[in-house]
């Protein structure tokens, strides 16, 4: 491996004996943990806000591009949000290599760049009444770009997080990564709220949609300059001297692991995408539920989601990820089906099924990132974890929404809390069989990876 590294650990291990008089060691971290995590999170807020505001706003908007009544207009446009999970592969892959390659920090700016140019895109591409079939083919460019960005921005945050963080508290740090991918969809939410309240729905369908993706892009260039000054992590840097290895190979060389990101993340995806991006959405479309009232039952439920995550973020470092993670996917299992049915004809019945929902997949979200970084070596930590991760969320996640609609309009009600429920099952054997890894170095040198 070349020359030995020392690195720090924070807890004792067996036989260490301390020098008498020595001060305990310091846990490792960051310089400026306080400004890593703010940059770090409002990167990553602003690129899922880039993201998700698309199914929050696709109601408003269905009609400027698809022909049809409105519940056929709404699949269609989210068959295009499906469609932006294609390209999350090709770019988990390329800025996965790139941060393997040339640093978390480099990859980190180009995502921002490709998520803020293609929300920008969607905010002034003209109607199909102005320019006819170039406007879904554009709305689909616009999404694809915003796809590549979102597919190698969360591996790679995600990477950069769990080597910044200290071991014995990375499961509470992994939980910012999902607080800040909250908050953007809690503001896309309440600005959704106070859109729809302030225009009308002329005016919605109109103009007042374009507005958070316009937004959506001039916050990307402020994301753009404050990751411009984020360090490059110790850990990459002890390994960039190895960098002349083929990533691809070394990938490869893991198909375990790469299965095993896959069957993990399955699950979690399908209950994420349709808790907390699309159930208010859902419950304006297809059970008529008044928009204003939806969004803000959707944004305090958010709210409670957020709350949750450091405490089961905190959790795992106690009692490890494993158990975390199989009390979340039996309760969900166990509550799928009451959850789906509790969604009638009312604002209050879309917030406790959503409040109740997201407490448990808070569970699962919370410490995803440290899971995942603790599989892999160094060497192929974004790209390995990346691309599995993407194919699972390009099958399962971003389809979920459309599944949800089209099994609701075909009056089968059951089909989809099965769907989910198999999913869940199969990520809960995957957590059953992976080791416990709370608390690892991720530094391969000290681990002998």
């Amino acid at each position: 491996m070349g020359k030995t590294v020392a690195v720090v650990s924070d807890r004792p291990r067996p036989g260490d004996v301390p020098e008498r008089g020595a001060a305990p060691p310091s846990p490792p971290g960051p310089r400026r943990p306080g400004r890593t995590l703010a940059s770090l999170g409002a990167g990553v807020a602003i690129e899922w806000y880039d993201w998700s505001v698309y199914t929050t706003f696709a109601v408003f908007f269905a009609g400027q591009f698809f022909a049809g009544s409105g519940s056929s207009a709404v699949l269609k446009t989210l068959a295009v949000f499906a469609a932006g999970f294609v390209a999350r592969p090709i770019g988990g892959f390329v800025l996965g290599w790139l941060a393997d390659r040339r640093g978390r920090k480099f990859a980190m700016m180009w995502s921002i760049s490709l998520a803020a140019a293609g929300s920008v895109g969607i905010g002034v591409i003209p109607t199909a009444s102005s320019i006819g079939v170039l406007a879904p083919i554009l709305l689909v460019s616009a999404r694809l770009l915003q796809g590549l960005g979102t597919g190698g921005e969360v591996p790679t945050a995600q990477t950069y997080l769990a080597e910044t963080a200290p071991p014995h508290r990375r499961g509470l740090w992994s939980s910012a990564m999902y607080i800040s991918i909250s908050l953007a969809v809690l503001f896309g939410t309440i600005l959704g709220a106070v859109l729809s309240a302030a225009l009308t729905e002329q005016q919605m369908s109109s103009f007042g949609w374009r507005i958070p993706f316009l937004i959506g892009g001039a916050l990307g260039l402020v994301i753009l300059v404050l990751r411009s000054s984020l360090p490059e992590t110790d850990v990459f840097e002890k390994t960039r001297t190895h960098c002349g290895h083929s990533i691809w190979k070394e990938i490869c060389r893991h198909p375990a692991l790469q299965l095993r990101v896959v069957c993990f993340c399955v699950g979690g995806t399908v209950v994420y995408y349709v808790w907390a991006v699309t159930a208010p959405a859902f419950a304006i479309s297809e059970r008529g539920i008044d928009p204003t009232s939806a969004l803000w039952a959707g944004s305090i439920a958010t709210v409670l989601f957020m709350i949750a995550l450091p405490f089961w973020g905190a959790l795992s470092d106690r009692i490890g990820r494993r158990p975390v993670l199989l009390m979340c996917f039996g309760a969900l299992v166990i509550l799928m089906f009451p959850l789906n049915w509790m969604i009638r004809d009312d604002a209050w019945q879309l917030f406790v099924a959503m409040s109740t929902a997201l407490i448990f997949v808070a569970g699962l979200a919370s410490i995803t990132p440290a899971v995942l970084a603790e599989m892999f070596p160094t060497k192929i930590r974004a790209a390995g974890t990346r691309v599995p991760y993407s194919i699972a969320a390009a099958l399962f996640g971003g389809t979920a929404p459309y599944l949800l609609s089209l099994f609701d309009q075909l009056h089968l009600p059951a089909a989809f809390p099965l769907y989910a429920i198999g999913l869940m099952a199969v990520s809960a054997a995957a957590v059953y069989l992976m080791p416990e890894t709370s608390g690892i170095s991720l530094d391969d040198e000290e681990n002998g990876s």
